[in-house]
């Protein structure tokens, strides 16, 4: 969409192109990966004061790493021919600081790459830097007690949403063209709608990466970008079949971004913008939701108000949530859970106290909302709703309590729209459709099929045309 509060970034125009049109510029020889290299640290630089998005850089790794740049996969679809990226400050990069967040793991550098680091510079991505990210991913704000907080790329004053803030802010203020993320409660799709970016969740295990609870598919990788057809490259690059992730699997032989390219008006959305009154959502953003669905239908698209039975959706997450948190730290050592936070403290205590029957429940409804779900994608190509409910809240607001009126009491209850697509393992993701009289983007949520990344890509390009998207880098609103 056309930005009109906010000037695009007027420095090196490289800075502000797309990633695929950088990544053919680099298959064409017209730019080298040192010369992209050098226009990421200069941007880092020049915005890196007021947003703080990527606190751990690695210069001279990246430009090594270009030197030795290996082409030999030139011919995969997600080959990304020496492009500088981000990678989140919770999954390990060879010799580069992996704090998670956590003062106790502050100075840890890992030897080994994650596998799926590994697959993206195996297909030509370059790592420039880890992005800022609270304490182990926990929260819907990106702070924490090693390098503070993020703020939002659009007005400095207020929250970059999280876990994956820092991707979603190094997306939005140019450092990069593209960022890696992960996602459990929204943390790759809240952040894209506060920064004006895409997220995308992908299918479990199309993205695998090393986890100490590998087999339970509620937290998932997956790729940031600032358009939809960048964030379809990327996840070219990030998917694929990893032996040392058991849920992993490889993608369809038909590209992302062939599907992207390939789309077409003809799309049929299912709209809920508030999942039939799961949660609140402010005027602001149900009246840009349903603008852009106006759009749709207007560019020969079909929408029709729909919502999926969701009985039970709330409790289910928080119980999965739960389990998730007790196994994830049983034997993590006393140096480390010393320093955790009281939120993340409490969800680990609630994790422990769960019965055998309320985890036997959450199993059995979580089957019943896939299902429901499945039905109603017989229906439609996507669920189109709201990516989160409220506009951002100052920085230093950890958690939002209150929107519309309604008094929330736990702090995961303002990111109530991230837990279908978690619950049912279901491929969903962000993508920018307004702007505020602030002008403060505004997201859309599409939640598509198992698997169906493809379809899901195909109709979030078509969304992105009709609101006029994407939206390019910005300057940081610095606001005090």
């Amino acid at each position: 969409m056309n930005q009109t509060t906010q000037q695009p970034y007027t420095g090196d125009e490289i800075c502000r192109k797309q990633a695929f049109q950088v990544v053919d510029m680099l298959r064409r020889g017209e730019v080298s990966p040192a010369e992209l290299i050098d226009a990421a640290f200069a941007r880092i630089g020049a915005v890196e004061a007021a947003v703080n998005a990527m606190p751990i850089t690695c210069r001279s790794r990246a430009e090594a790493a270009a030197i030795r740049l290996d082409d030999t996969m030139r011919d995969h679809p997600g080959w990304l021919a020496g492009l500088p990226l981000g990678i989140k400050d919770l999954t390990a990069v060879a010799g580069v600081r992996c704090t998670s967040g956590s003062l106790g793991l502050a100075d840890f550098v890992p030897e080994a790459s994650d596998p799926l680091v590994t697959m993206i510079e195996a297909r030509g991505g370059i790592v420039v830097g880890k992005t800022n990210t609270p304490e182990f991913g926990a929260g819907g704000n990106t702070f924490n007690e090693v390098f503070g907080r993020t703020r939002n790329a659009y007005d400095t004053r207020l929250n970059a949403a999280g876990s994956s803030g820092g991707a979603a802010v190094s997306l939005a203020t140019g450092e990069v063209w593209l960022s890696h993320g992960s996602d459990h409660g929204g943390s790759l799709r809240t952040p894209a709608a506060y920064n004006g970016i895409v997220g995308l969740r992908p299918s479990p295990g199309l993205c695998g990466s090393l986890s100490n609870t590998a087999f339970l598919i509620e937290g998932q990788e997956g790729p940031m970008a600032r358009s939809v057809r960048d964030c379809a490259l990327f996840l070219d690059a990030m998917a694929g079949f990893q032996p040392a992730v058991p849920t992993s699997f490889p993608p369809p032989a038909k590209s992302y971004q062939q599907s992207v390219i390939e789309a077409d008006n003809k799309i049929r959305i299912g709209f809920a913008p508030d999942l039939g009154g799961y949660a609140p959502v402010e005027p602001v953003i149900m009246d840009a939701l349903h603008g852009a669905m106006l759009l749709v239908e207007r560019n020969g698209g079909v929408v029709e108000e729909a919502c999926p039975d969701l009985s039970e959706l709330e409790p289910t997450y928080h119980v999965l949530r739960g389990l998730k948190m007790a196994a994830a730290f049983k034997r993590a050592p006393q140096e480390v859970t010393r320093h955790l936070k009281p939120t993340i403290v409490g969800n680990i205590a609630f994790g422990r106290a769960l019965s055998v029957d309320q985890i036997a429940d959450a199993q059995l409804n979580r089957t019943v909302i896939f299902n429901n779900m499945h039905e109603y994608l017989q229906r439609y190509d996507v669920l189109a709703c709201a990516t989160v409910g409220c506009m951002p809240r100052p920085v230093e607001v950890e958690w939002v309590d209150e929107i519309n009126g309604l008094k929330l009491s736990g702090y995961m209850d303002w990111l109530k729209f991230a837990f279908l697509a978690t619950t049912a393992g279901l491929p969903a993701i962000s993508i920018p459709v307004g702007f505020s009289e602030e002008g403060l983007p505004i997201g859309i949520q599409l939640i598509g099929p198992p698997r169906g990344e493809a379809k899901l890509l195909a109709v979030a390009a078509m969304v992105e045309a009709v609101v006029g998207g994407p939206n390019g880098p910005i300057d940081p609103n610095i606001r005090h």
